[in-house]
C-alpha cells in the first residue's frame, strides 16, 4: 500500500525533527541555574517523544507486515 510509505516517511520526519529539537535545547543557553533545568528537561522531553516515535514506527511495519500491507523483498540471488 502507499499510505504505508507515506506514514512511515512522515514518521521518520518526525523523528528527525525531535533530534533536532534536543540538539538545540542541548546547545542552547549557558549553564546558570534555572535556564540548565529548563535546557535538560526540553532535551529530555525532545528525546522521548523521539523514542517513542521509534517503538510507534517499529510497532506499525511489524503490523502491516501481519496483514500483508508490505511485504519482505530481500534481496535478489544471481546465479
Amino acid at each position: 500500500m502507499f499510505v504505508m510509505k507515506y506514514v512511515i516517511a512522515l514518521v521518520f520526519v518526525g523523528i528527525l525533527a525531535s533530534l533536532g529539537s534536543a540538539l538545540f535545547f542541548m546547545l542552547r543557553g549557558g549553564p546558570s541555574g534555572d535556564k540548565a533545568r529548563t535546557k535538560s528537561a526540553g532535551m529530555a522531553r525532545a528525546l522521548t517523544v523521539r523514542i517513542g516515535l521509534s517503538v510507534v514506527l517499529f510497532l506499525c511495519v511489524l503490523l502491516a507486515w501481519k496483514l500483508g500491507y508490505i511485504q519482505p523483498g530481500g534481496l535478489p540471488v544471481g546465479k
